[in-house]
């Protein structure tokens, strides 16, 4: 087995995991920005070194796929001549940070996450390897829904708050504070045993009945959320998405030839900084409305070494086959990489077939075991509780 095959982590670029298809390397791009030049080289990196497959994940980092391991370091040397790199494995780690994209250059958005980024860089703290912070500094809220444990974000009055994720209420702070806040928050949840066994989360902690110290307890109401967002021009540029969060390294490259930066989010999209007019290349969501919006799946196999089946090739099947209204998860096996949040319709691949959970994630129970891909796709309804 190999030395990065580890278990209930996320990869990084200093230490990846071994999938089916090589080694997966994860670059977390530093306040959630990457230069056009820093996408070109990431193409080139993926199409070298790689399988030419570049993924976005929901904590929005692009993964390099089917490196091999002598490929890894010519990779790591490539990352750190682009900037991308941290100075170890431990920092990386701790660098799990959401950035709106909804930020403009005027605002401080940018600088709290380099604050942020920073701070963490220089802290000792010991963080499960899921455990992650969100910036949401924008007038509304677009990534509360989103896999982070500390939230950084605004009243309804517009000004800064820190949240814990599963508290409703956040505690109002200064500029000057928010980092610190953020952090003594992290660190309360470690001492307060959240971080046990390495795999703890902020809003189970809480739900489990611990309670927040006075002193990073809220009383704010943050700021609304904002409606669901989707593929389209937006005043910071365009939203494209990434058809089931992967693309091949001549679709990056070219939103790296018009010369914008990307900024990335964890919706499966990306925004193409300052652009009006949407690109088109393989892999790309330009429309709205597109079905294939309506679905989320993991690499399955045989991409994944641990999928039991091709949950891509079943979603691209299943996409336009549903209602509009129903957002399904396709996932290879009971981990749910793709999505860790409840879903309307979850299939998970199992050696026996597809179990079925509805209203649910991968880890609540089936209402059916034992379902055949082919016949989903025949009778979709079985979804819905046709039958």
């Amino acid at each position: 087995m190999s030395a990065f095959s580890v278990k209930g982590w996320c990869p990084g670029a200093l230490r990846p995991m071994q999938s089916g298809d090589g080694l997966v390397v994860r670059v977390r791009p530093f306040g959630g920005r990457l230069e056009a030049a820093q996408v070109a080289g990431l193409a080139d990196l993926a199409e070298r070194f790689g399988n030419g497959l570049v993924d976005v994940t929901s904590r929005a980092n692009l993964q390099i796929r089917g490196v091999d391991e002598q490929g890894h370091r010519l990779v790591l040397e490539g990352l750190a001549s682009l900037g991308l790199l941290d100075h170890d494995a431990d920092t990386e780690a701790r660098r799990n940070v959401l950035v709106t994209p909804f930020w403009s250059p005027s605002d401080e958005t940018q600088s709290l996450a380099a604050e942020l980024e920073e701070a963490l860089a220089d802290s000792a703290l010991a963080l499960p390897s899921k455990f992650g912070f969100a910036i949401d500094d924008g007038t509304s809220r677009v990534l509360a829904g989103d896999s982070a444990d500390v939230h950084i974000e605004r009243d309804r009055g517009g000004r800064l708050l820190v949240r814990a994720d599963g508290a409703r209420l956040g505690r109002s702070v200064a500029r000057g504070a928010a980092v610190s806040t953020a952090l003594a928050l992290a660190n309360w949840f470690t001492v307060s045993g959240g971080a046990k066994g390495g795999r703890g989360r902020m809003a189970a902690h809480i739900a489990a009945g611990v309670a927040l110290p006075v002193t990073l307890r809220g009383e704010t109401e943050p700021a609304p959320v904002m409606a669901a967002l989707r593929p389209g021009h937006y005043p910071q540029g365009v939203m494209v998405g990434i058809a089931f969060g992967q693309m091949p390294h001549s679709t990056l490259r070219q939103f790296a030839e018009c010369g914008r930066a990307l900024r990335m989010t964890p919706w499966r999209m990306v925004l193409s900084e300052g652009k009006r007019e949407m690109p088109s290349a393989a892999g790309l969501i330009t429309e709205p409305y597109d079905p294939a919006l309506r679905v989320i799946a993991c690499s399955g196999a045989p991409r994944c070494r641990e999928a039991h089946a091709d949950a891509r090739a079943l979603a691209a099947a299943l996409a336009p086959r549903i209602a509009a209204d129903t957002r399904l998860h396709v996932s290879g096996c009971a981990k749910g990489c793709a999505r860790s949040g409840a879903s309307a319709v979850t299939l998970v691949a199992t050696s026996a077939g597809f179990d079925l959970v509805r209203d649910g994630s991968t880890r609540d129970q089936p209402v059916l075991r034992g379902l055949n891909g082919a016949d989903i796709v025949s009778d979709p309804s079985i979804l819905v509780g046709g039958h």
